[in-house]
């Protein structure tokens, strides 16, 4: 068994969790993920005022501060925060002047040889774990990297410490589950948990603690976290996570395609999750490529509508601002609640009405948008005002995703004695009809419900908010959206059976009306008690270039939950309310 901690969910996570983790407990290596899409656009933005950055400095920061003691633990580092220039965090990591034997692996950055986007500002193919496993194997202490998916960096040294072959598809599954399960840090834990209140206030008190992975030489793995620490790892809380992000029943990788399907928890102490089943099948011939290219200018501003008549105001002031903005630019408006009546703070009587507005040129949406607006101070509707004063316009971002042969992006290891060690490519691909898409449009041929059922509830139903059955985990995929939703554990399978034979894309369309006129992918995931959901084009161009009041599709399925849907009033007699 291999013990792997994690320390690091995004670029800006919790500055002392490597120092604190390696305090922690016992553990073999440690673990950091910062590449986010738009971290990426983020690093791409630092290059062009100067091209020796483009790596996360917080690693390097995190690795002054406790490489003594990672050393002293015995303890390896692996992490993706090389970002754009992982030779560059390389050499920042040796230039502190440790005794530790630093690796990096690159390969990925195509920036200027895609032809489908020859002026993209970063173009980044998704590597595998089987570069880190070798850098490990020749005795590197420290391996970073630049974009890997972002399970490689927990599935590099599993493969490493259990010898695995690059055919060895059920282990190096297991081991992506047990990586997508740890690399977002504390949501394993209870962050971002929609049964939070069903954690102890001792539990809720403390700094959530950062996952642990102990992963076995079969790929199976337990998910923990260390004593002493905050928060709580349960079946719901792995379920949470295991729905987040995904899209569809396989989760397409560049060493292995894994069944999520397969997938089977079990509670099997406190604070402790087993992770067994998983099996996995060759990987795709083609490597995914994350494309961000400038997409011009945006810039917004807030206005203040209060008290009575809201809807009237918000009329004046749009047809006022329609005749005076400049024709060119991409203008949406923000809805908003009209408030509730006799509301005892002025701020309860109020809401926002936000203006956006994206042009290729910043002066179409610099004083072109904002001298309109506020000169209409004293001159629209009666309390007339803005949350902030005018700002500039800022650049933004186009997500896209490519793809790529293999051949194109040769994975390179670059070792501490300054040797180089291409990576070898998988010894068979899966059949193009299984990676046609990054969803499968045919879920329901992988997907089976489990034998002996709960029969389902029949006869009347309810009008009641979702989340009184069903937990939610949502995010982003470029310009997709992802939600999950499982009802949790202690709730009778019926109420499973019902939610699997509910939900379908009309169903999603009357709970998110933003997704009326959106294609909509369903994916049944029957031994996780729920099923994931992928609306595509719900955020536009990604989350970098998205005005949706939230871009990144955080708080969707909190929103769904918050939604009244019928439901059998078998499910409230059972104390479900």
């Amino acid at each position: 068994m291999i013990t792997i901690g994690n320390f690091s969910g995004f670029y800006g996570d919790r500055f002392s969790a490597m120092r604190d983790m390696l305090e922690g407990g016992r553990l073999d290596v440690l673990t950091g993920d910062y590449l986010a899409e738009l971290t990426m656009l983020i690093l791409g933005k630092d290059t062009l005022k100067d091209p020796s950055t483009g790596y996360a400095k917080t690693f390097l920061r995190q690795v002054a501060d406790s490489i003594d003691l990672a050393l002293q633990r015995e303890v390896k580092i692996v992490s993706n925060a090389g970002g754009l220039n992982p030779a560059g965090l390389a050499a920042a990591i040796e230039a502190l002047g440790t005794s530790a034997k630093v690796a990096y692996v690159d390969g990925d950055d195509l920036r200027g040889r895609l032809d489908s986007h020859p002026d993209a500002l970063t173009a980044n193919a998704y590597l595998g774990a089987f570069g880190i496993a070798h850098a490990l194997d020749a005795g590197a202490d420290i391996v970073v990297t630049g974009r890997v998916t972002d399970a490689s960096v927990v599935v590099g040294p599993a493969i490493a410490h259990h010898s695995w072959k690059r055919d060895s598809y059920d282990e190096l599954a297991g081991a992506v589950v047990a990586g997508h399960v740890i690399e977002c840090g504390t949501q394993a834990t209870g962050g971002n948990f929609s049964g939070f209140l069903t954690m102890s206030p001792q539990a809720r008190a403390r700094p959530l603690g950062f996952p642990v992975a102990e992963i076995a030489v079969d790929g199976s793995s337990i998910i923990t976290k260390q004593d002493e620490t905050g928060g709580t790892v349960t079946v719901d809380t792995v379920t949470a996570q295991l729905l987040y992000e995904i899209q569809g029943p396989l989760y397409l990788g560049p060493d292995v395609t894994t069944d999520l399907t397969s997938i089977r928890l079990e509670e099997v102490g406190i604070d402790r999750v087993a992770i067994t089943g998983v099996t996995g099948t060759p990987p795709p011939a083609t490597l995914k490529v994350a494309v961000n290219s400038l997409g011009g200018y945006r810039n917004s501003a807030e206005f203040v509508l209060t008290g009575p008549d809201i809807d009237a105001k918000a009329a004046w002031l749009r047809d006022q601002l329609d005749a005076e903005l400049p024709i060119g630019p991409d203008y949406t408006w923000s809805t908003y609640r009209v408030p509730a009546p006799d509301s005892p703070t002025e701020e309860g009587a109020a809401c926002i009405l936000r203006l956006n507005a994206r042009a290729a040129d910043a002066d179409a949406v610099g004083r072109a948008l904002t001298a309109p607006a506020i000169e209409l101070a004293l001159a629209s509707y009666p309390g007339f005002h803005v949350t902030v004063p005018p700002g500039r316009p800022s650049p933004f971002g186009i997500y896209k995703a490519a793809y790529v042969r293999r051949d194109r992006a040769p994975e390179t290891v670059h070792l501490p004695d300054g040797s180089t060690y291409e990576v070898p490519a998988p010894l068979a691909y899966a059949e193009a009809s299984r990676t046609s898409a990054e969803t499968s449009r045919a879920s329901a041929e992988v997907t089976t419900r489990p034998t002996g059922a709960t029969p389902r509830p029949t006869g009347a139903t309810s009008r009641r908010a979702l989340g009184e059955l069903v937990y939610a985990r949502s995010g982003d995929k470029g310009g997709d959206a992802n939600l999950g939703l499982w009802v949790p554990q202690g709730k009778p399978d019926a109420a499973v059976e019902w939610l699997l034979d509910t939900v379908n894309p009309e169903w999603v369309r009357k709970l998110i009306p933003e997704a009326e006129e959106l294609a909509i992918d369903i994916t049944p995931l029957p031994h996780l008690r729920g099923v994931n959901i992928v609306i595509h084009d719900l955020l536009g161009e990604g989350v970098a270039a998205s005005t949706r009041f939230d871009p990144q599709a955080k708080g969707l399925g909190e929103w769904a939950r918050s939604r009244f849907v019928d439901m059998p009033t078998d499910f409230v007699r059972e104390g479900l309310q």
